[in-house]
C-alpha cells in the first residue's frame, strides 16, 4: 500500500488501484493513523484530532465504530490492530508520502552538506515531487503538524535552490525565488540565494537592488538590519567578485567513510563553540574536519603544522581570512586585529594540527571563543586543548568496511577497472584501517599486484609494522604510527628517489621545479619529482611540488648536511628577491607579486635561516622584501625578525648595506616610530649616505615609520637619484605638502607630474596614490564626476594589487563624493567596506576615518543618533600620532555638528573651538580650514560667519564647492547680509587665515 496526505489522502494498492477510504470523518481518521504509521495513537488523541477539544458525548463508541468501517475499507491490504492506549495502523512509515519527504529530504540536506551537490539537487527533487498539494488539508484541525510540514517543504526547496547555485544555475531561478519571496518578505536566506542567481545569471546590477530591498523591508517591518551573512554577500558582489565558500582546502579525491563521525560532528557544533577531533596520526583527521566544514555556511582553514612558534598562530589566521596590514599598522596589535576581525562574524575556524603548539593554541582559541560570540572552532589535534566547554571527538582508525572502500576507491584511481581482489581486506587489517597508510599501500598498485602487495606487508614489515595491526595501537603517538608506514614506502624509493625526497625536506611550503633544480643540485629532476608524485610521497598543483608534512619529518632526520643545503635554499631565493625588487614597482608587479606570495614560507625559512648564519645575507634579503611586505600588508608578522637582525647586526650598518639597514630598522618600528634612539641613529644614516637610493622606497617607509621630515627634502632630491619612480615619488609627497599648506594648484601640478611619472613606470600603487588626490581636489573644485572618473581608475589599480590600505582611502574619498551628491546608501556601502579593510590592516586611523565617515552619512540623513556613536568611536579609533590629528579634528567636527543638529548650539560650539585647538598641530592648514568652516555654522553673528568661511577658503587655497555642510552655512550666511558686507567679511578672513581663526 501506498498513503498520501501531502495533499487530498491518496491511497493505492501495490498495483497503484485507488481506493476510497470514506467520507470526511474516516479520511481524517486515517490521516491522524498515518501521521504516526506503525506506531500506536491513544484514543484521546484521536479523539480530539476528529472532534476537537470538546468531543460530544459518545465519542467513543463513534470513534470504535469509525475504526470499524475504516477497517473494512482497508482490508485485506492493510490492518488497523487495537493496542492497550488505541490503536495502530500496520504500515511502515516509508509507505506515507510524508514520512518518505522527510527522510529523502534530510538525505538531500546530508548530500549538499557533503557537498555533492548533483546527488542533493535530484534526492530534494524527489522529495519535493510527493507533493500534490498543501499538507493534511483532510484533517483541517492540524494546523500546527501541517504548518511543520509547510516549513520543511520550504527548506528543501531553499536546500534544492542552493544545490542548483552549486551546480551553475543562475537566471532560470530567479522567478521561482521572486515568487516565494513574496509569500516570505522576511527570508533572509532567500534574498542571498536571488542576489546569487542574478548575480550568476549576469545580472550583478539587479543583485545589489535585491539587497537594499531585503534592507528595507527588514528595517521596516522588523527594525533590523540585515545579518552578517547577508551583508558580506552584498560587499562581494559590491567588489565585483563571485561569492564564494570560504576559505577552504580543494580535495582532489572522494571522502569515503566518516558517515557516523561527519553527523555527531554536525550535532557537536550545534550545541558547542569548540570541537576538537582528536586520534592517531594517519587517522584522517585533517580530511574529516574539512568535509565536515563544508557543513557549515562559513568556515576558514587554518594550518599549523608549518609553524614553529605559537606567537605566530594569530598572523596564521589572520593570512587565512585574508586579512592583511596596512602600510603603517603597529607591531603589537595582532591579537587585537584578530579579534577585530571576528568580532561581528558567524564563522567556523579550523584550526588543523595543534598539537605541537597545544598551549598557544589553546589560549588563541579561548580569547576567541570568549570575544567572538560567533566563532565557533573545530581543531585537530593528538590531545584535548584543555578549555572549559571543549568537546573531544575521537577519530578512530577506519573500519573494515569504509577501509575496504577507501582501498578500492583509491586503488581505481591508479589502475582503472580494478574489481577488488580477495586480499583486500587483509591489506586493510595489516595497515590498521589507517587512510593514510591505505593511500600510501595502493599508490603501490601502480607497480605491485594485490597479491605482491600483500606479501611484502607480511615479509618486510614484520615487526616494525606490528604497530599498526593491534586496536590499542590506534592510540601510540603520531611518529610512531606514521613511521612504519613511512618507513615501509621509504623502502620501495630507490637511492636516487631517497637524496632528492632528502632534500626536498629544505623548503617550506612547496617548490617549483625550478628551485628544486637549484637547490637539490639535481639537473633535471624531472623523472625523479614524477615518481616521487607517483608514490605518493609528493603532491603536485599549479607547477608545486609539496611534501606531506609527516614524511617531510621523517626525511630530513636521514639529511646529511643540513645547514649546507639551507644555505643554498637561502641563496636561491634571495637570488629570487633581488631579481623581484624592481620589477614590483613596474608594470609587470603582478605577476612577480603572486610569484613571491607564493613563495612566501620559503621566503621568511630563508629569511630566518640567514639570520642565524649570515646577518648581511640576511639584510640583503630584507631589503627586497620590504616593499613586497607593504604592498600584501604582512609586514606585520617580520618586526620580530627585524629586531633580532638589527640586534645582531649592531649600532652601524655593514658598508654597502646601508639601504637594507634602514629598511631592516623600519620593519622594527613598524610604523610607530616610538623608539627615539632608533630613529636617531637611521636619521644619521641616511644624513650621512649620499646615494642614489638601489631601493627608493625608503623615502615613503622611513617617512611613515618616522614621520615627514621637511628639512631634508634637498637630500631626499639627492638620495632619488635619476629614478624615475623615485622622482614621482617625491613629486607625491611635495603634492600633499602644498595641500597642507593650502596651495591646491601646486599640490594638483606635483599630483599630475607624479601621476605622469608612474605612468611611464607602469606602477599601479604609485598611480593610485595619485589618483586619490587628485579625485578629492577635482570634487572640492565641484567637479564631482571627474573626481570619480578619476577614483574609479585608482580603484582599479589597488584592487589588482589587493593593496588594502590604499583600497580603504580610495573607497572612502569615492564614499564622500558620493555622499555630497547625495547617494547615501552607495556612500554607506563604501564606507562599511573601507571599514572593513582598514580594521583588518590594523589602521586605527582609517578606521576612525571610515567611522566618521559613517557618522557624516548618518547625520546628513536626518539619524543623528547614529551620528553621535559612530563619531565617538571614531575618537576612540584615532591612534596618538601625527597622522591621526586630521581624523579626530573632522571627527570632532562631526560631534559638534550632529549636537547642532539637535537644537544644542553651545555644545556645539564646544565641540568646534576643542576640533580647532588640536588642528593647530596638525601637519598643515585643512584640519584649521575645517574647524573654521564648522566655527561658521554656529557663529553668533552673520559678519563672524563670513569671516570664518573666508579664513578656511584662504587656509585651503580655495573655495570648498561640494560640501553639503560648507553650501547649506555660506547660502545661510549670504541670506543675512547684503552682497557687499558679506564680500568684505570674507576677504577679511581670507586675509588673516589661521588669525581670524583664534579671534573669539
Amino acid at each position: 500500500m501506498r498513503f498520501g496526505i501531502l495533499g487530498p489522502l491518496d491511497v493505492r494498492t501495490d498495483d497503484g488501484t485507488p481506493l476510497d477510504p470514506g467520507g470526511p470523518r474516516p479520511r481524517a481518521l486515517l490521516t491522524l493513523l498515518l501521521l504516526d504509521a506503525g506506531r500506536s495513537v491513544s484514543t484521546r488523541r484521536l479523539t480530539d484530532g476528529l472532534y476537537g477539544s470538546e468531543p460530544p458525548a459518545g465519542a467513543a463508541n463513534a470513534l470504535q465504530s469509525q475504526i470499524s468501517r475504516l477497517r473494512r475499507r482497508l482490508a485485506p491490504h492493510t490492518e488497523i490492530e487495537a493496542t492497550a492506549t488505541g490503536y495502530r495502523v500496520a504500515v511502515a512509515p516509508d509507505t506515507v508520502d510524508a514520512h518518505q519527504f522527510e527522510a529523502w529530504s534530510a538525505a538531500g540536506r546530508a548530500a549538499l552538506a557533503a557537498g555533492d551537490h548533483g546527488r542533493a539537487a535530484a534526492r530534494l527533487r524527489e522529495a519535493l515531487a510527493l507533493w500534490r498539494g498543501p499538507a493534511l488539508p483532510d484533517l483541517p484541525d492540524a494546523q500546527a503538524e501541517a504548518g511543520r510540514l509547510e516549513e520543511l517543504r520550504l527548506a528543501a526547496v531553499q536546500d534544492r535552490i542552493e544545490a542548483d547555485l552549486s551546480l551553475g544555475g543562475g537566471s532560470e531561478l530567479v522567478p521561482e525565488l521572486r515568487a516565494l519571496l513574496a509569500a516570505r518578505p522576511l527570508s533572509e536566506r532567500l534574498y542571498g540565494q536571488l542576489m546569487r542567481a542574478l548575480h550568476a545569471g549576469g545580472r550583478p546590477a539587479e543583485a545589489l537592488t535585491v539587497y537594499e530591498e531585503a534592507r528595507r523591508t527588514l528595517a521596516d517591518q522588523l527594525g533590523a538590519d540585515p545579518s552578517p551573512e547577508l551583508s558580506a554577500l552584498h560587499l562581494e558582489l559590491l567588489r565585483g567578485a563571485a561569492p564564494e565558500r570560504p576559505r577552504l582546502p580543494v580535495q582532489l579525491t572522494r571522502f569515503v567513510g566518516r558517515e557516523p563521525e561527519l553527523a555527531r560532528i554536525a550535532a557537536d557544533l550545534a550545541e558547542s563553540r569548540l570541537l576538537t577531533l582528536t586520534g592517531p596520526g594517519g587517522a584522517g583527521k585533517t580530511r574529516l574536519a574539512i568535509e565536515a566544514a563544508q557543513q557549515r555556511p562559513a568556515a576558514c582553514f587554518v594550518e599549523l603544522a608549518p609553524l614553529t612558534d605559537g606567537s605566530r598562530i594569530p598572523y596564521a589566521v589572520l593570512a587565512a581570512l585574508g586579512v592583511r596590514e596596512g602600510l603603517r599598522s603597529p607591531a603589537a596589535d595582532t591579537t587585537d586585529r584578530l579579534l577585530a576581525a571576528l568580532e561581528e562574524r558567524e564563522l567556523l575556524l579550523v584550526l588543523d594540527n595543534c598539537e605541537h603548539l597545544v598551549e598557544e593554541a589553546a589560549r588563541v582559541c579561548a580569547l576567541l571563543l570568549a570575544a567572538c560570540p560567533g566563532v565557533r572552532v573545530l581543531a585537530t589535534s593528538r590531545e584535548s586543548l584543555g578549555i572549559t566547554g571543549e568537546i573531544l571527538v575521537p577519530v578512530p582508525p577506519l573500519p573494515p568496511e569504509p577501509a575496504m572502500r577507501l582501498f578500492l576507491d583509491r586503488a581505481r584511481a591508479v589502475r582503472p577497472g580494478f574489481a577488488g581482489h580477495a586480499r583486500v581486506a587483509g591489506i586493510c587489517t595489516a595497515l590498521d584501517g589507517l587512510p593514510l597508510a591505505i593511500e600510501l599501500a595502493t599508490a603501490r598498485l601502480r607497480t605491485l599486484t594485490p597479491d605482491e602487495l600483500a606479501d611484502r606487508l607480511d615479509d618486510r614489515l614484520g615487526d616494525r609494522f606490528r604497530l599498526l595491526s593491534r586496536g590499542d595501537r590506534s592510540k601510540a603517538p603520531r611518529h610512531r604510527t606514521l613511521r612504519a608506514v613511512v618507513e615501509w614506502s621509504w623502502g620501495l624509493l630507490d637511492e636516487e628517489e631517497r637524496e632528492l625526497a632528502r632534500r626536498l625536506t629544505v623548503f617550506s611550503g612547496g617548490a617549483t621545479l625550478a628551485a628544486v633544480e637549484a637547490v637539490c643540485g639535481l639537473p633535471y629532476p624531472e623523472d625523479v619529482l614524477a615518481s616521487l608524485v607517483e608514490k605518493s610521497f609528493l603532491e603536485v598543483s599549479e607547477g608545486r611540488y609539496r611534501m606531506l608534512e609527516t614524511i617531510r619529518a621523517f626525511a630530513a632526520e636521514s639529511l646529511p648536511d643540513p645547514e649546507d643545503l639551507g644555505d643554498a635554499h637561502a641563496g636561491y631565493f634571495l637570488r629570487l628577491a633581488e631579481e623581484a625588487e624592481p620589477r614590483l614597482r613596474g608594470g609587470g608587479q603582478l605577476p612577480w607579486l603572486a610569484r613571491l606570495a607564493a613563495e612566501q614560507a620559503n621566503l621568511d625559512a630563508a629569511l630566518r635561516h640567514l639570520v642565524r648564519r649570515d646577518t648581511g645575507g640576511a639584510l640583503r634579503l630584507m631589503g627586497p622584501l620590504s616593499w613586497f611586505w607593504r604592498l600584501r600588508g604582512v609586514h606585520g608578522e617580520r618586526v620580530a625578525t627585524a629586531r633580532e637582525l638589527l640586534t645582531a647586526v649592531g649600532d652601524a650598518p655593514p658598508s654597502g648595506l646601508e639601504e637594507e639597514y634602514v629598511l631592516c630598522a623600519v620593519n622594527a618600528l613598524s610604523g610607530e616610530g616610538d623608539e627615539p634612539e632608533l630613529v636617531a641613529r637611521v636619521d644619521a644614516v641616511l644624513d650621512a649616505y649620499r646615494g642614489p637610493l638601489r631601493l627608493p622606497y625608503i623615502l615613503v617607509l622611513w617617512a611613515v615609520a618616522a614621520g615627514p621630515r621637511p628639512a631634508t627634502d634637498a637630500h631626499a632630491l639627492t638620495l632619488a637619484g635619476g629614478s624615475p619612480w623615485a622622482c614621482a615619488l617625491l613629486d607625491v609627497g611635495l603634492g600633499f605638502r602644498a595641500q597642507f599648506a593650502g596651495r591646491p594648484g601646486e599640490a594638483e601640478e606635483c599630483f599630475a607630474r607624479a601621476l605622469a611619472g608612474y605612468r611611464v613606470t607602469g606602477d599601479r600603487w604609485g598611480m593610485a596614490n595619485c589618483l586619490d588626490p587628485l579625485g578629492m581636489l577635482a570634487h572640492t573644485r565641484g567637479e564631482s564626476g571627474r573626481a570619480l572618473e578619476l577614483l574609479d581608475e585608482g580603484l582599479a589599480h589597488v584592487r589588482e594589487l589587493a593593496a588594502p590600505e590604499e583600497t580603504a582611502d580610495l573607497l572612502r574619498t569615492r564614499a564622500t563624493v558620493l555622499l555630497h551628491r547625495g547617494d547615501t546608501a552607495a556612500a554607506v556601502a563604501h564606507f562599511d567596506e573601507a571599514l572593513a579593510l582598514a580594521r583588518g590592516a590594523g589602521l586605527p586611523d582609517k578606521v576612525a576615518a571610515a567611522r566618521r565617515g559613517l557618522g557624516d552619512a548618518a547625520r546628513l540623513s536626518g539619524n543623528t543618533a547614529h551620528a553621535r556613536v559612530h563619531y565617538e568611536n571614531a575618537v576612540r579609533e584615532c591612534a596618538a600620532n601625527w597622522f591621526s590629528i586630521g581624523e579626530t579634528v573632522r571627527s570632532l567636527i562631526g560631534l559638534g555638528r550632529t549636537a547642532a543638529a539637535e537644537g544644542h548650539p553651545e555644545e556645539a560650539r564646544d565641540w568646534f573651538r576643542q576640533a580647532a585647538e588640536l588642528a593647530v598641530e596638525g601637519p598643515g592648514d585643512l584640519e584649521l580650514a575645517d574647524a573654521a568652516e564648522a566655527l561658521a555654522s554656529a557663529a553668533r553673528s552673520a559678519e563672524r560667519a563670513a569671516v570664518l568661511l573666508g579664513a578656511a577658503t584662504g587656509l585651503r587655497g580655495g573655495r570648498t564647492e561640494g560640501d553639503p555642510d560648507v553650501v547649506r552655512v555660506e547660502r545661510e550666511v549670504r541670506a543675512k547680509l547684503s552682497a557687499e558686507a558679506y564680500e568684505q567679511a570674507f576677504e577679511q578672513g581670507r586675509r588673516q587665515r589661521s588669525a581670524a581663526v583664534s579671534e573669539r
